[in-house]
């Protein structure tokens, strides 16, 4: 649940700490444009995210990570990065900017491990606690997280969150944008067990307690309890999921919402591994503005509810997303394709609908080397306007 570089080997002695280290180099280039059917003009923007990684190796079981990020315009700003004051424009939140993404001390032993500094935290499938690692600017933790496995397939995790580096960061300026700090302050407490039954059945009861003090003005604070049930049999896989969610830390907000999951999906290994997909999510909203709506303020939103990141924050009324679509091998790579029809939870409204296709493969002159192409257009009803997004990715990975 915790994503990080690959663990290095025990050393032998506290100098192999150094030399049995690793050194890894991530460059991703990306165009995006935002056409968006209102009054700001449409958005193009390049930007490099150039990383570093250096990962020691181990002395008796601890071991060091530092990874440092900068992330760059190429040409033109025509675009609004939430910091550089081009309102005019559409919207593509990747700031220029250059900070530690990760620097963290890991104690490794027989049951678990022990991570503390600053670290990337990925639970689950992400749609509570994640990385956004779509953006530019990776979302990181400052904090202590701890995982123990007292048994064989049980996961424990509990993680002590002090501070979020958001993508919207390094840094905050006059330009900043209402609702998104560079860091968002605060006191959260993650806890996580996952018991692994079976291919067929993984069962994960979760506790998420949010204290967002900078977010909001805490009205993203939150205590969330949920369990999830997830597994794969004969091609057929499939996820269950309810959550509660209550206010919590000072959210001047009542929250008394709830969450739904269900997914289902077949590969067919006769049709070149076709793999097909539908589901039906709903975050509970309100009619009382008083109230508020089930939100997801640490999730990867850009892996739910359509590409096109309409629902970043889940509206007054609440989300009902009911999405189909699939994905297969094709000439070197890989084509998906969905399709999302969103509607308000309280209430009657039709927000829109979404249809989102992409296509990535490895490229064969450089190794480590993969492109991406990707384009998601949001039809809009009753929420927002229509907007198109194109995507256009090169990456180096070494």
């Amino acid at each position: 649940m915790l994503a990080t570089v690959a663990s290095s080997v025990q050393a032998e002695s506290f100098s192999q700490l150094w030399e049995d280290g690793k050194v890894g180099l991530d460059a991703r280039y990306r165009y995006e444009h935002v056409d968006e059917d209102n009054t700001k003009n449409n958005a193009n923007a390049q930007t490099l995210r150039t990383r570093i990684t250096l990962q020691s190796g181990k002395w008796y079981g601890l071991s060091t990570l530092v990874e440092a990020d900068n992330v760059s315009r190429i040409g033109d700003d025509h675009y609004n990065d939430t910091r550089n004051g081009q309102s005019q424009y559409s919207t593509v939140a990747d700031p220029d900017g250059s900070e530690i993404n990760q620097a963290l001390l890991r104690y490794d032993y027989a049951l678990g491990n022990v991570v503390v500094g600053r670290q990337r935290i990925n639970l689950d499938n992400q749609r509570f606690v994640g990385g956004v690692a779509w953006r530019q600017n990776e979302q990181t933790y400052d904090g202590a997280l701890t995982q123990f496995k007292p048994i064989d397939n049980l996961t424990l995790t509990y993680a002590y969150i002090d501070q979020v580096n958001t993508v919207f960061g390094p840094d905050d300026n006059r330009y900043t944008l209402a609702g998104n700090p560079a860091n968002i302050d605060g006191h959260s407490h993650l806890i996580n067990a996952q018991y692994v039954i079976a291919p067929a059945l993984t069962v994960t009861a979760y506790r998420y307690m949010l204290g967002l003090d900078n977010l909001a003005n805490k009205a993203q604070s939150s205590a969330t309890n949920g369990l999830r049930l997830n597994g794969v049999l004969a091609g057929f896989n499939y996820a269950a999921e309810y959550a509660s969610q209550s206010d919590y830390a000072g959210n001047p907000k009542k929250v008394d919402a709830d969450y739904y999951l269900l997914e289902g999906g077949y590969t067919f290994k006769d049709l070149n591994n076709l793999a097909l997909k539908a589901g039906y999510e709903v975050l509970e909203g309100e009619q009382d503005t008083s109230k508020g709506a089930f939100q997801t303020p640490l999730a990867t939103k850009h892996m739910f509810q359509g590409w096109a990141d309409m629902f970043l924050g889940t509206p007054q009324h609440g989300v009902k997303d009911a999405y189909f679509g699939g994905s297969m091998p094709l000439l070197g790579g890989n084509v998906q394709a969905w399709y999302h029809d969103f509607r308000a939870e309280a209430g009657s409204s039709h927000y829109g609908e979404e249809f989102d296709v992409a296509y990535g493969r490895p490229l064969p002159w450089v190794k480590g080397l993969s492109a991406l192409v990707k384009y998601a257009d949001y039809d809009a009803d009753d929420y927002s306007v229509d907007t198109q997004k194109l995507w256009v990715q090169l990456q180096y990975t070494y």
